[in-house]
């Protein structure tokens, strides 16, 4: 299973993407888990062990030169196209357990509109690669935008989940991201509500999400601010918020086997 994960920054599609990552490994599922957020929480979210040192893969100079075969930090002239990254994800994700790896891609500082540059080429080959060839769930936590998919990939991604909470602002960017979906012909897109509060914060989702698949809601909880903020795993949660992240699961699954 393949599964993109994207949302208005800080409606905690992190928090959701750890929870998918850490849910399918305990069923014994092999797990590569893709931080292509610029901010790079997932390790924290994940509760991975000195995370701050992880450094991300657009930020090796010296690696995106030799695959690419481009001179480091120019932008222009001629490079490879195709570089090679078969091997990138053993010699350069960090494993958390038996069933669990990570790998941090970072993003791309650019000015204007879109970089056709080195770091972009390789990165962009190296998602292909995982969603296309790899043989085990892959969950990409990823930013407002699906900067990391194109069309060659996109039709190889099972889901494009996009979390949003009771806000005007979420609201409008979730819907950014399904016309950006389809565009690049993404059909099997899905929600999820998130911190909500009371049955007025679902009737007010439903309503504006209305045509929209809505795969369950996260109850507001405190536990996972506090998770956030010791940079844990949120493995505490209340009961509710327990019920509500298994239920989406659950949901995505069997609407994965019926698509």
């Amino acid at each position: 299973m393949k599964i993109a994960v994207s949302g208005k920054g800080g409606v905690g599609k992190t928090t959701l993407s750890a929870f998918l990552v850490r849910w399918f490994a305990e069923q014994g599922k092999s797990v590569l888990a893709i931080d292509a957020d610029p901010d790079a929480n997932l390790a924290h979210a994940l509760g991975i062990d000195d995370a701050g040192g992880i450094t991300p893969i657009s930020q090796m100079k010296e690696l995106v030169a030799e695959r690419t075969e481009s001179v480091p930090g120019s932008y222009g002239g001629y490079f490879k196209l195709n570089p090679r990254v078969d091997d990138l994800p053993e010699k350069l994700s960090i494993r958390q357990g038996e069933n669990i790896r990570l790998m941090v891609m970072g993003g791309i500082k650019k000015g204007g509109t879109g970089c056709v540059c080195p770091e972009s080429i390789l990165l962009k080959n190296l998602v292909q690669h995982l969603i296309l060839r790899r043989d085990e769930v892959v969950v990409m936590d990823m930013e407002a935008g699906i900067e990391h998919l194109g069309r060659g990939t996109s039709k190889a991604v099972d889901w494009l989940i996009t979390v949003v909470e009771p806000g005007r602002r979420s609201i409008e960017t979730a819907a950014r991201i399904r016309e950006l979906g389809k565009d690049i012909g993404l059909t099997r897109i899905g929600l999820v509500g998130n911190k909500v509060r009371n049955e007025a914060d679902r009737a007010f989702l439903r309503k504006a999400l209305d045509g929209h698949l809505i795969l369950g809601f996260i109850p507001y909880d405190d536990l996972i601010i506090e998770a956030d903020l010791q940079a844990q795993f949120a493995e505490n949660v209340s009961g509710q918020t327990r019920e509500g992240l298994e239920g989406i699961v659950k949901n995505l699954v069997e609407a994965a086997r019926a698509a």
